[in-house]
């Protein structure tokens, strides 16, 4: 496939520099200066358009954009309890298709082309995004009780999500699975190494929420003598970066020592400020600690129940300033390095409309662009996946918005809100 030429116009890479010029933008995600004489796919007036890298979101789940809404104003094991796991145990195939479709349109049209994801009706997450276009890493989880689709005990959660794993993917590419355990009070120790020993046997991505709340790591430590992360090392549950990898979610109360650990074993620690904030963890992941640690930190939104938005542009902003304010150090977390946090990793394109008067004033040399669309927002106009236009000219063409939002709509008043 041939390039894309965007003339005139802002680029801002991985070292966050702003460049002004004609570029072309390639299928394998990278770029180079165009002399204008090249054969391309099209060439696009970039004026008024910056390019970036696309958002990254470490830590979903997808199909809670049913949720969104329900339960205002719990805390967290309340919220649990009493309004997501009675409503998940009657989740239907159906209704995750439709809430995947609704989430990913919102990915779309907010500039994430990547979610590392856990949630029930794995398969059907998988069918539904591989016509969207974007990438995901979908850790299925095998929590016993839980897992609506498969009987508790009966080992059938495990054995489904070892055959969409060493199975042929709906979109080579771009659609994985993995393994998700949800927590340490929710598995038990067996569950917790049937899962881990899943993913190192199949090579794949293991996901777990972990030291999200303060009781989490008291209960554990009460029953353990250890906190989370140092009671799942002790009996080997992580699997290395280079066997698969691991992704924790939160860790918002985390101790020096279990930072080592994470390290150690090359985890993903990902951090998910509005999410506690909104439902009053108490804590967040520290950020300078975690990186003297030399911890991966990745961002992610979680579900849109407990965020209400899948928007990465909205979470990095969330993540600058808690951590600002957390740790009484207006340097920590700036725009260049907030914006790194959020597009880690990315191979994919979008663009930013700059008439949008939240990016202006432009600055000498484009030096306000970056802070301006962290902190003030911005449109997206376009998305591209390894060459493949998913949105253009600020319309989603890989999803129908309209019906997504309408079957959204209908699926709750007609049905969901009987849960």
């Amino acid at each position: 496939m041939d390039p894309r030429r965007l003339t005139n116009t802002w680029l801002i890479d991985d070292n966050c520099v702003p460049k002004k010029g004609d570029f072309l933008l390639h299928p394998d995600g990278s770029y180079s200066l165009s002399n204008g004489d090249e054969d391309v796919l099209e060439t696009i007036d970039g004026s008024n358009l910056m390019i970036t890298r696309s958002f990254q979101n470490w830590h979903t789940h997808l199909a809670m954009i049913l949720n969104r809404g329900m339960g205002e104003g719990l805390p967290l094991m309340e919220w649990l309890e009493s309004a997501i796991f009675p409503v998940e145990k009657k989740l239907t195939s159906e209704l995750i298709e439709i809430g995947t479709r609704a989430a990913a349109a919102e990915m779309i049209a907010t500039g994430t082309t990547f979610a590392c994801d856990m949630y029930f009706h794995t398969q059907t997450i998988g069918e539904t995004l591989a016509e969207t276009g974007v990438r995901a890493a979908l850790c299925g989880p095998i929590t016993d009780g839980l897992t609506p689709n498969f009987e508790p005990g009966s080992g059938d959660a495990l054995r489904h999500m070892e055959g969409l794993i060493t199975g042929p993917s709906p979109r080579p590419g771009r659609i994985e699975y993995g393994v998700g355990t949800h927590s340490v009070y929710v598995c038990d120790e067996d569950t917790l190494l049937r899962g881990s020993e899943l993913a190192k046997k199949t090579g794949s991505m293991l996901h777990i929420h972990t030291s999200e709340t303060r009781k989490e790591v008291a209960d554990c430590h009460a029953e353990h003598g250890m906190y989370p992360i140092e009671y799942l090392d002790s009996i080997g549950y992580f699997q290395d970066a280079e066997e698969g990898g691991t992704v924790c979610a939160h860790c918002g109360w985390v101790t020096k020592k279990e930072m080592r650990i994470l390290a150690g074993h090359g985890v993903h620690a990902v951090h998910c400020p509005t999410s506690n904030q909104k439902l009053a963890c108490g804590g967040t992941m520290s950020y300078p600690a975690m990186k003297e640690s030399k911890v991966d930190v990745r961002l992610g939104t979680d579900g849109s129940a407990s965020n209400n938005s899948l928007d990465m542009r909205a979470e990095a902003k969330a993540a600058s300033l808690v951590q600002k304010h957390d740790h009484w150090n207006a340097r920590v977390l700036d725009p260049s390095a907030t914006w790194k946090l959020a597009t880690r990793g990315s191979k994919d394109w979008i663009t930013w409309d700059l008439d949008d008067i939240r990016m202006r004033p432009v600055g000498r040399d484009g030096r306000r662009l970056l802070s301006n669309v962290l902190y003030s927002g911005g449109r997206v106009m376009d998305v591209f996946v390894e060459g493949e236009a998913l949105r253009r000219n600020g319309e989603t063409l890989t999803i129908d918005e309209r019906a997504a939002i309408q079957s959204l709509d209908e699926v709750v008043i007609d049905y969901y809100s009987e849960l």
